[in-house]
């Protein structure tokens, strides 16, 4: 929609070859100033690109600087061949500025350059952020993420889910994270919690007759920040389904994702159906629930081999290993790097030999080895010359988590992941409960409001550590962008596996008071998921930071460097929600 008024007649984007000729008016940042002798040049930027603007009286620069807003007046004309800038969408013209007027005035000291802004300091670019997100590449990135929003808003939209919007003020509720956590004025001493998710608002949707939901959910939690991980909020593609299997989340996962890479993305990305792997065969082959398939290396267990054993380290111990093509010809540095790494993790060493040409075994583990052993892992490891087999032995937990970590380093090192595409997969099957290192007790590994398989019978297990969960991960190259469930919808069911994890019952109805209500008046069975808004743009914007996908983010101290948030408050602001600092 063109929108001509006093400021502009056209846009950046508007303007190009078939404009030759035309009067136009346009308004933008000046961001650059080139003086040629006689001749000035302005690059000159509005949202939607660059333009060049021709200047012939200085005149017309007083007051201007770089980062002066300005509403530029002028004939389009072409230029000439030897000044065509093939970068840019206008770069085959240029306007002859008739009339220039300061529409908004710019210190002539910038703290730092507009175009170069991303390799400044964090803390100044954040301080700043106004003219940060004037870069381009910051800028394009909140586009992206406009767009992308929008698209998966139109899908599921398409696909039949309604938009509901659940609260933002809520009550206070043990689901992982700390809350963050809101004083009531009227109601002294009481406090309202922003929501860890619309979690308990999305099952009652569900039990309130709605079929299939969805919304953009911003998700509120006081965690410390990680790359991945902004601190204080982030937003998530909720949707919850009626009357809906694993199976049906999973399409739904698999369309809206698979879409919304391909549409996005340059890169090649997986196509539906997403490659499924159970928590027990993802930690078997990658040693990890979040496995990164642009890595061709996979992980073997040989712990039966080594049940009695010569080679002290291994007896009795789970042991991983992991067969690298073509490594043998490594420098002794490589193999002395990868030593200090896994040390660094915790291992207590990293044996490993080289496959001679003649299928031999060159290193120490190898006179620890029979030849009906050395036959075995040729067959197993698919081993052949030049490969190096790597060896990971430790108690069966650690051993596949260390196994992982070094299937991850030793790929990095040797290049073999494949930075132009985008690999997905889901994760099946979770254990419903985890042992706690520290305490011994039973604790939940997952979401806790998760449909045990085979119902309320299953929770009748002698042990409840085989009890699997209806549970389910997306994966994307190495990073989780969703868990999601079957929701456990019978309350008997719902009370019995909190029971399991040390909860009575008059502890869940006071934790859960309204799902526990619901649940007593005709519950559908229900399941959903909620993919990370904000890791899917990281992906997709290739980038390692969150912070660089979100318009106004907090540092990774939980701080809001532009507004000054958390900042103080008036003694009266206290008085009025009851509260006295200590």
């Amino acid at each position: 929609m063109s929108m001509e008024n006093e400021y502009r007649t056209h846009t950046s984007a508007e303007l190009g070859e078939d404009s030759i000729g035309k009067n136009i008016r346009a308004a933008g940042w000046v961001e650059n100033i080139r003086d040629h002798g006689g001749v000035i040049f302005l690059d000159f930027r509005d949202h939607y690109g660059v333009l060049q603007v021709v200047i012939h009286n200085e005149d017309q620069l007083k007051g201007i600087c770089r980062e002066t807003v300005v509403s530029v007046s002028g004939e389009v004309r072409k230029r000439s061949e030897e000044t065509i800038n093939k970068k840019i969408a206008t770069g085959t013209i240029e306007v002859v500025c008739d009339s220039l007027k300061i529409l908004g005035k710019c210190k002539n000291n910038l703290p730092f350059e507009i175009m170069t802004s991303t390799s400044v300091k964090e803390e100044l670019r954040l301080k700043y952020r106004f003219l940060d997100l004037r870069n381009q590449k910051v800028h394009s990135n909140i586009v992206l993420r406009a767009e992308v929003i929008s698209f998966m808003r139109k899908k599921m939209t398409d696909m039949g889910f309604l938009e509901i919007q659940t609260p933002i003020l809520s009550a206070s509720s043990p689901e992982g994270a700390r809350d963050y956590l809101i004083p009531s004025r009227k109601h002294k001493g009481k406090f309202y919690a922003l929501p860890q998710a619309p979690q308990i608002f999305k099952q009652l949707l569900m039990t309130s007759g709605f079929d299939k939901y969805f919304q953009i959910a911003p998700c509120f939690r006081d965690e410390d920040s990680r790359a991945d991980r902004s601190p204080g909020e982030f937003y998530q593609l909720d949707f919850e389904m009626a009357f809906a299997t694993q199976e049906d989340v999973l399409k739904v996962t698999e369309k809206v994702l698979s879409e919304t890479f391909e549409k996005f993305s340059k890169f090649e990305s997986t196509k539906a159906p997403f490659p499924r792997f159970t928590y027990e065969e993802a930690m078997l082959k990658y040693g990890t629930d979040k496995p990164d398939l642009r890595n061709p290396l996979e992980i073997i267990d040989i712990s039966d081999m080594f049940l009695q054993s010569d080679f002290k380290p291994f007896e009795g111990k789970c042991v991983r290993a992991i067969n690298v093509p073509d490594c043998a010809n490594q420098s002794k540095g490589f193999f002395e790097k990868m030593l200090k790494f896994a040390t660094g993790i915790g291992m207590k060493g990293l044996g490993y030999f080289k496959v001679d040409d003649d299928l031999k075994f060159n290193g120490p583990i190898d006179k620890f080895l029979n030849d009906d052993q050395r036959k075995e892992l040729i067959e197993r490891a698919a081993l052949k010359p030049g490969s190096v087999l790597y060896f990971i032995a430790d108690s069966k937990k650690n051993s596949p988590i260390f196994a992982g970590q070094i299937r991850t380093e030793v790929a990095n090192r040797m290049n073999l992941i494949d930075k132009d595409k985008f690999e997905f997969c889901f994760i099946t099957d979770f254990p419903m409960y985890d042992l706690d290192e520290e305490t011994g007790k039973i604790i939940f590994t997952h979401n806790p409001f998760s449909m045990p398989q085979g119902g309320i019978e299953a929770l009748n297990s002698e042990n409840p550590l085989n009890i699997l969960a209806w549970q389910y991960d997306v994966v994307c190259n190495g990073v989780e962008l969703s868990s999601g469930a079957v929701r456990n919808h019978d309350l008997d069911a719902l009370v019995k596996a909190f029971e399991i994890a040390g909860y009575d019952k008059q502890t869940v109805f006071d934790k859960f008071p309204a799902m526990c209500s619901a649940f007593q008046y005709g519950a559908p069975p229900h399941a959903g998921m909620a993919p990370g808004v904000d890791r899917i743009l990281m992906l997709l914007c290739n980038e390692e930071n969150i912070r660089e996908v979100v318009a106004f983010p907090m540092n990774s101290n939980a701080q809001d460097l532009l507004l000054g948030a958390p900042g103080e408050v008036t003694e009266q602001q206290l008085r009025e929600v009851h509260i006295k600092l200590r």
